[in-house]
């Protein structure tokens, strides 16, 4: 317990049972925080889709219907990724969305 508790300022890193404390406090906030991390990287994603596809005439949510209706099948991550670095690649994605919603309308 002492060895995990190095690093910490004063009786947390040289008394058993300061340091029992500190650590168990400590891997209760990790735990909490690796949940966390993955709920705030899904919402940095779909900021930037939403700017991406917002600047293309497209909503988040229409973007995302029309991929859905064209089947494709990439994730969150790719497509903010492409939104970021690939304007182009975007473009044709939207494309693809705009159309989907067309052929959805119309069936």
């Amino acid at each position: 317990m002492l060895q995990a508790a190095k690093g910490y300022r004063m009786r947390r890193s040289k008394l058993f049972r300061y340091a029992k404390d500190a650590v168990v406090h400590g891997l209760q906030y990790s735990y909490i925080h690796r949940k966390a991390k993955k709920r705030n990287y899904r919402a940095l994603w779909q900021i930037r889709i939403n700017a991406a596809a917002r600047a293309a005439g497209l909503t988040y949510s229409r973007f995302m219907e029309g991929l859905k209706a064209a089947q494709v099948t990439l994730d969150r991550k790719s497509l903010a990724e492409l939104a970021a670095t690939d304007e182009a690649a975007f473009a044709q994605l939207v494309g693809t969305a705009q159309q989907a919603l067309k052929a959805k309308a119309a069936a």
